[in-house]
This record gives C-alpha cells, sequence and structure tokens, in this order.
C-alpha cells in the first residue's frame, strides 16, 4: 500500500515510534528510522524490519544543525520524503503542583525539546515533503486538551504541538498535517509509571482497556493510507478516557 514511498520516523528506536516503524514497513514504505540515545534498539529494529531501503539515522531533538544535515542526507541517500513522523520526545513526572521542582528553566527546556524540536525537524524535511505533496503526523497527547499529565510543561508542549499543526496545515497545503493524540500508553515514556496505574486509568475508560503503541501506529498508518483528505486536525486515540 506504501510501495515506493520513502517515511522518517523520529524517536523511532522504541515505543510509539517503533511501533510506527513496524507499521509503515509492514505496509512496503521505506522507514529511516531517527533515533538519539537508542543506536543499539534501532539496528535491532532495522534487522527485523520486512522489505529493504530501510536505514537509522542519527536524530537528536534539540539540534537544528543535525536536522539540516539530516534532510540533506535523506535526499542524498532516499531522493524523496514522503512521510514524516514526529514521535521524538520526553518527559518527567512532576505534580502539578509542584512549582518548586517544575523550574522556569525546566520548563522551557520540555517546552523546546518537545514542541521546537518538532518544529525545527519539519522545518529542515519540508522542501522534501513539499516535492512530494508528503504527510507529516504530529505524535501529541491528550494532555494538549486536558491539562492533565505527567507535567504542566509537558501539557503546554503538546498543546502547542496542536496549534503547530494547525499553522502548518494552513500554510504549507498540499502538504497534510495532522496530530494523533493518544492517552496514556502502555510504555516506559512516563519513568515510574506503573503498568497498574495505566490499567487502573484504562478501566475507568468507556472502552476500558488499555491503549498500546501499535493502536496509535494504526492511527498513524491510517493518516497516510485512508484519511487522505485530513489536515490540520487531531485524531484522538484514548478509549473515549478524555470524554
Amino acid at each position: 500500500m506504501l510501495k515506493n514511498q520513502i517515511a522518517l520516523v523520529s524517536g523511532g528506536s522504541s515505543g510509539i515510534g517503533a511501533a510506527c516503524v513496524r507499521q509503515l514497513a509492514a505496509q512496503g514504505a521505506a522507514v529511516v528510522i531517527g533515533y538519539h540515545r537508542g543506536h543499539d534498539r534501532a539496528q535491532a529494529l532495522l534487522r527485523e524490519l520486512p522489505g529493504e531501503g530501510h536505514l537509522a539515522l542519527h536524530v537528536p531533538l534539540e539540534d537544528s544543525a543535525a536536522h539540516t544535515a539530516l534532510a540533506q542526507a535523506v535526499m542524498a541517500q532516499k531522493g524523496r520524503l514522503d512521510i514524516l513522523v514526529n514521535s521524538a520526545g520526553y518527559t518527567q513526572r512532576i505534580p502539578h503542583s509542584d512549582v518548586d521542582t517544575l523550574t522556569p528553566e525546566l520548563f522551557n527546556q520540555l517546552l523546546t525539546a518537545n514542541a521546537g524540536g518538532t518544529y525545527s525537524l519539519t522545518r529542515a524535511l519540508l522542501p522534501l515533503l513539499q516535492q512530494s505533496q508528503g504527510l507529516v503526523v504530529n505524535v501529541s497527547s491528550v494532555s494538549a486538551f486536558t491539562g492533565s499529565g505527567s507535567n504542566m510543561a509537558y501539557c503546554a508542549a503538546k498543546a502547542a504541538v496542536d496549534t503547530l499543526t494547525q499553522s502548518l496545515a494552513r500554510a504549507f497545503g498540499p502538504v497534510r498535517f495532522v496530530s494523533v493524540s493518544p492517552a496514556s500508553v502502555d510504555t516506559d515514556f512516563v519513568a515510574g509509571r506503573s503498568r497498574a496505574e495505566i490499567e487502573k486509568k484504562a478501566a475507568q475508560s468507556p472502552l476500558g482497556r488499555v491503549v498500546t503503541a501499535d493502536d496509535v501506529a494504526r492511527a498513524v498508518l491510517a493518516c497516510a493510507t485512508h484519511l487522505t483528505t485530513a489536515t490540520g486536525t487531531r485524531i484522538v486515540i484514548d478509549g473515549g478516557a478524555s470524554l
């Protein structure tokens, strides 16, 4: 279904990103696995993917010069880019009432990494995406509109990502931009969050089941294969938890 298409997934060595890599490759895309510290994980994932033409490239989150170099490498090695999945990000668990721990410096660091990094990488790859009239999927979070999440800065960053998605869609069509917004996902993204805690929250949702990385990846895949007139919008993958 995605044969001859080139996809790049930032944060592609683990969690939601790795699930996206597998789903895209299974549909025939040649996938560039973007990793930061997960070199060994990226190489292991590379070996298990079906098809040909996959790569693993270093994609730090907060280095605009590296993003420019990455765009040049993708152009040199692949000649095009059809799909960009911005899955990279990080957070830490800080109660919203703990403003002593969430210093202005840490707030800005989290905001810059999760929203600024998404913008920087998209900006660097935009010329390639414009050539292919491609797709950008930003992995956001229900935290963007519930204001409830691992910390206040992360919530603010994901709200910024959603607004950025709208702005880019308006400015750069026919390139499409979509946010995919999960609730708590069964990964180790938030340090200290237990499986039992995730299950307890999921049990209180209308669907009563835990959202998996594959659930999110299937939504990302649908943006590429079926939801071909969706742009500037948000797809919520939370089992109804935010209702």
